[in-house]
C-alpha cells in the first residue's frame, strides 16, 4: 500500500512503534509525554537529573530511566549509548529538560544565566548531537524540542529564559536543515504557560507575590485573556508531540509551532472586545 507520503511501508499512525528518548522525562511535560507514548505502544527511555524522580518514573511507568546532567557531554553520550542499547536504537528524541529563572535584569547573577542557558540550550545541543547517528540510522528520525512562547516574544523579568528559548528555535532550524537529507525532521513546540506543571506553578507563585492576588485568580485571569478561553494542559503539548512523531508528518521540519490557544494572535489597539 502506497500512501500520500510516498512511503509504501506507512500504515496508520506509524509503521512500527517508535523508540523514543525523552530528556527531562521524569516530571512536567516530559513525564506526561513519556507516559502517553509508552501507553500508546512506543518504547520509551527517559533521562532526568533527579534520582528520586527517575526511580519513581521507572517504577510507575515501566520505562527505561537514566540519571544524567544534560549539561555534561560525557554523561549525555554515555546515557544516549545506554538508551540505544536498551531500546535497540533510537528513532526519536524529545528534549524536555529545562529550568526557569525569573527576576529583574539587575538581579540576574552570572550563575543563574549560565544555568538556564546551559540546561535549556546547551543541553538540547549535546543531546541532539549524541542522538544524531542513531536518528540517521533509523531512517525516520525525529527531534522535537520543547520550547516556549518565550521563544517567540520577549517578556520582562525573564531575560535568561527568553534568550534560551529563542536560541532553541534557532537550533531547531539549523538542525532541521542539516539533518533533512538523512530523513530526520526537527521541530520545536512553543507552548504558552501551563499552570499544572512545576514550572508553571513557579510562575503562578511569582505572580501571586507580585500582584497580591490568589493563585486561582491568577490562573483564571490567564485563561480569560487567552482567545480560546482556557490555559494550556500537558495533554495539549503531548498531542502535538504525537502528531509530529507520526510517519504521516515526515514532510514537516524546521517548524516552531505555537501551542497557545491563539495567544500569539494580534489585537486591534484601542478596540475592547
Amino acid at each position: 500500500m502506497t500512501t500520500a507520503s510516498g512511503n509504501p511501508h506507512v500504515r496508520g499512525r506509524n509503521a512500527a512503534p517508535r523508540r523514543v528518548l525523552v530528556t527531562g522525562g521524569a516530571s512536567g511535560f516530559g513525564r506526561h509525554i513519556a507516559e502517553t507514548l509508552q501507553r500508546a505502544g512506543d518504547d520509551v527511555a527517559v533521562v532526568d537529573i533527579d534520582q528520586t524522580h527517575v526511580d519513581a518514573v521507572r517504577a510507575e511507568l515501566g520505562v527505561f530511566a537514566f540519571v544524567a546532567d544534560v549539561r555534561d557531554r560525557g554523561q549525555v553520550q554515555a546515557t544516549v549509548a545506554a538508551a540505544a542499547v536498551e531500546l535497540g536504537g533510537i528513532d526519536a528524541l524529545v528534549v524536555s529538560a529545562g529550568v526557569f529563572q525569573m527576576g529583574p535584569l539587575d538581579e540576574i547573577t552570572e550563575e543563574q544565566w549560565d544555568l538556564v542557558l546551559d540546561v535549556n540550550l546547551k543541553g538540547a545541543f549535546l543531546t541532539a548531537q549524541a542522538c544524531a547517528p542513531h536518528l540517521r540510522a533509523s531512517g525516520r528520525g525525529r527531534i522535537i524540542l520543547i520550547g516556549s512562547d518565550c521563544g517567540k516574544r520577549g517578556f520582562a523579568g525573564q531575560a535568561a529564559y527568553v534568550a534560551s528559548k529563542f536560541g532553541l528555535n534557532g537550533l531547531g532550524e539549523a538542525l532541521a536543515a542539516e539533518l533533512a537529507g538523512d530523513r530526520v525532521t526537527v521541530n520545536t513546540l512553543c507552548p504558552v504557560g501551563c499552570p499544572t506543571t512545576g514550572m508553571g506553578q513557579e510562575v503562578v507563585d511569582r505572580k501571586v507575590a507580585a500582584n497580591h492576588r490568589s493563585a486561582d485568580q491568577i490562573v483564571a485571569a490567564a485563561a480569560a485573556t487567552n482567545p480560546v478561553g482556557r490555559n494550556a494542559t500537558e495533554g495539549d503539548i503531548t498531542n502535538a508531540v504525537r502528531f509530529l512523531l507520526a510517519d504521516t508528518a515526515d514532510f514537516l521540519t524546521g517548524l516552531s509551532l505555537d501551542i497557545d490557544g491563539g495567544a500569539h494572535l494580534g489585537s486591534v489597539p484601542g478596540l475592547v472586545p
